[in-house]
């Protein structure tokens, strides 16, 4: 269809408001339907009803707008029902040097829509300035674009938000919390016991095929990638992919639709969002919290020549992080082409207002933030104590929700991990490449005959990571908690590649192998790419990395599949495949059980045993009249480890001795990370036995009947980890 130019006519007047020029979006009535919106430099904002006609065509009926009273612009609009699609139109000043581009032909978004509907049709129309059949400025200076936005861009719905289930946070206290990072296709597309028509669905997310397994395996809290309603980046569409993982948000308050079932999408975004309750509330029941991963740091409309979807047109300088001294273009901390700017009043409320939606109407449980880094900058400058941060973490229903930070963006100074406030978690990316580089790149090291790094960094890790997390004006810091431990996620290798891949291999993202990290500390154990059954050596480095991973004090968190050893062939950056590559295939072979059983018998020892959940950091020390130190390093000899020997790759066989403090068995984990057999002699402890709870060369489970006396001796296998429990009584 040839696109067709913007007509301009005098829109229909509105009554006042009835509700607080503060409240923004569109609140139902029986009667109609108030609308706020912001748009503080326009000259004129009309609500727009969108209507089709038989012939499929848009119809609008155009309704302007009162204001602006300190930049909103509000109405109330009789006979609007929910289920009516409709966007805004904004007139003003086209100055694109100056940062201003009103344009009356593009059809805008609600920024507070709740519900999302309509084909993205990416072309000319969707620009506010003239481009060529490229997409491309076309050149001099940038002139406005009179084509009709309508027909090719998603539209706003007016949402009927009631449900009838419950709706409400679990509280699982965070040392019972262990998080299992999912994508809603991915995880059941392929997922046995799902029925056909909910695979890739909200609803089969929360059939009791998934959540059986969850349960299974010991999972409290899933951690979706976003789902927030999304649209691809452009340089996707000219390559004919979609945007998978969904990182690139056009709706901070309206679900994704197309993760829907058909039949709730043919209802529309009312229905969708009551399949996502339902979700909520079905996970609920069965004692596991939903967090969402949330991205607020930018938006969908790209770099500054990007599309005019919804924030651009009601203002640039309403939103987004504009260069110094140049308001005509962006400063990008994203990698994405914009930032949206949290020094700016309108973007810190939109985020609280959507964080607050989603915690108080759907029910969720917590956020993950991603790039939160960003979300902290004062200009160029990262400020712990934002405004933003002091906002959430002190209102009264953010506070009681798990917020979570991927604690990085790529600005001046990006790496701020362990530098959020309290009650914020941290990714603890010191974790994820302490624990690689140990049991994978340091063994590589090893066999290539030069000397491995020390353990220094590793104990580190083992202990809660309190050289990040124990600073702060009250003592201790924010706690071992405060550590999301984790070995892979979303980005990057899974488990099963990071033992069999020592580069990536990302050639169907059609980038030419460019994209994705070249820091994947992964090990391909002597031959790059699978083997038929995965040989035993990559197996037990699976055990290795999976077991230190839930040993070690903190919040662990897993990557869906990995617990039953997928592979993404070695991708590491599989964001546009929303295919095979990505979708967890369930169909298991003999190790692949095996390895489950093992991840859910780590887990139960786990959630059974507090000493491996510490709610405090170790100081090596006597506790609570406990004689034993709540910690004891000790040498492979069975002494207490030399402060000169953590310097020593020879250290890179130690003992971790932790105190129950009386209320729990002792818990004494041998690593040897030498690639070498080597003989430990058990330490005295409370001169009690030693009883075997857990090792890492053995496939599966088989109920260990192993005791040792203190002063008994061992030889522990090359590149593995043995688990003791003793009874403190």
């Amino acid at each position: 269809m040839e696109p067709k130019r913007y007509t301009a006519r005098a829109p229909e007047p509105t009554a006042q408001s009835r509700t607080h020029a503060s409240q923004l979006g569109v609140f139902v009535h029986p009667d109609g339907i108030d609308v706020a919106v912001t748009a503080a430099l326009a000259s004129q904002v009309e609500f727009c009803a969108i209507d089709f006609e038989p012939d499929g065509s848009l119809r609008e009926r155009r309704y302007a707008l009162n204001g602006p009273q300190l930049g909103v612009w509000t109405g109330f609009i009789p006979g609007i029902r929910p289920g009516q699609r409709y966007g805004f139109r904004v007139h003003g000043r086209w100055d694109p040097a100056a940062g201003m581009r009103h344009n009356p032909a593009k059809l805008l978004l609600d920024p507070y829509g709740r519900g999302v509907a309509g084909e993205y049709d990416l072309g000319p129309a969707c620009y506010s300035h003239e481009v060529d059949d490229e997409l491309q400025p076309v050149p001099g200076p940038r002139k406005i674009n009179e084509l009709d936005s309508a027909p090719y861009v998603p539209h706003s719905v007016v949402v009927d938000d009631t449900y009838n289930g419950e709706v409400g946070p679990l509280h699982t206290p965070w040392d019972r919390t262990v998080i299992y990072e999912a994508h809603v296709r991915g995880l059941t597309m392929n997922m046995p016991g799902v029925p056909m028509h909910l695979r890739g669905t909200y609803a089969g997310l929360a059939h009791p095929a998934t959540i059986a397994h969850l349960q299974r395996l010991g999972i409290t809290a899933i951690e979706l990638l976003p789902i927030h309603a999304k649209l691809p980046e452009p340089f996707l569409v000219d390559k004919g992919l979609d945007n998978y993982w969904g990182y690139n948000t056009v709706g901070f308050f309206a679900p994704e639709p197309s993760y829907a079932t058909k039949s709730a999408q043919a209802q529309g975004p009312s229905a969708v969002l009551r399949e996502v309750k339902g979700m909520v509330s079905l996970l609920h029941e069965a004692g596991i919290e939903v967090i969402l991963d949330v991205v607020y740091n930018h938006t969908c409309e790209a770099g500054i020549d990007g599309p005019t979807l919804s924030w651009r047109g009601f203002g640039e300088s309403t939103y987004y992080m504009q260069a110094p001294g140049n308001p005509g273009d962006f400063e990008d901390v994203t990698g994405c082409g914009n930032t949206l700017d949290f020094r700016l009043r309108r973007v810190i409320q939109m985020s609280l207002d959507s964080l607050r939606y989603w915690a108080q109407e759907v029910g969720v449980d917590g956020f993950r933030f991603d790039l939160a880094v960003a979300l902290g900058r004062q200009g160029r400058e990262f400020n712990s104590h934002h405004p933003f941060f002091v906002a959430m973490t002190t209102d009264p229903v953010l506070r009681t929700r798990k917020l979570i930070t991927e604690p990085w963006d790529l600005g001046h100074n990006g790496w701020r991990t362990g530098q959020f406030p309290s009650p914020m978690a941290d990714w603890n990316d010191r974790f994820r490449n302490a624990i690689r580089s140990f049991w994978l790149t340091d063994q590589r090291t090893m066999l290539n005959g030069h000397r491995p790094a020390d353990s220094r960094e590793m104990v580190t890790r083992l202990s809660g990571s309190a050289d990040l997390f124990s600073r702060g004006r009250v003592p201790g810091g924010r706690g071992t908690f405060a550590s999301i431990n984790f070995v892979t996620a979303h980005d990057g290798f899974t488990l099963h590649d990071l033992v069999t891949y020592d580069h990536k291999h990302n050639e169907a993202n059609r980038e030419d192998n460019r994209d994705g990290t070249n820091d994947n500390r992964s090990w391909n154990h002597g031959t790059e790419g699978p083997d038929t059954l995965l040989s035993k050596e990559r197996q037990k480095s699976m055990r290795n990395l999976m077991s230190t991973l839930l040993f070690s004090a903190g919040t662990p968190m897993l990557t869906a599949g990995d617990e039953i050893g997928r592979t993404q062939f070695g991708n590491n950056n599989p964001y546009c495949q929303d295919n095979s590559l990505s979708w967890i295939d369930w169909r298991l072979t003999p190790w692949q059980e095996d390895f489950q059983a093992t991840v859910s018998y780590l887990l139960r020892l786990r959630r059974e045993h507090r000493v491996f959940r510490p709610t405090g950091f170790f100081t090596g020390t006597p506790r609570n009249g406990d004689p034993l130190p709540d910690v004891t390093w000790i040498d492979r000899d069975g002494e207490e480890m030399p402060a000169w020997k953590w310097f020593e790759p020879s250290s890179r066989t130690f003992q971790m001795l932790r105190s129950g403090l009386g209320q729990d068995v002792d818990a004494l984990i041998l690593i040897n990370g030498l690639n070498k057999d080597t003989e430990f002699t058990f330490p005295v402890g409370r001169g009690r036995p030693f009883d075997l709870a857990w090792d890492s060369t053995m496939p599966r489970p088989n109920g260990f009947r192993e005791r040792k006396l203190p002063g008994s001796s061992i030889v522990l296998e090359a590149q593995s980890i043995r688990l003791y429990l003793s009874n403190p009584a």
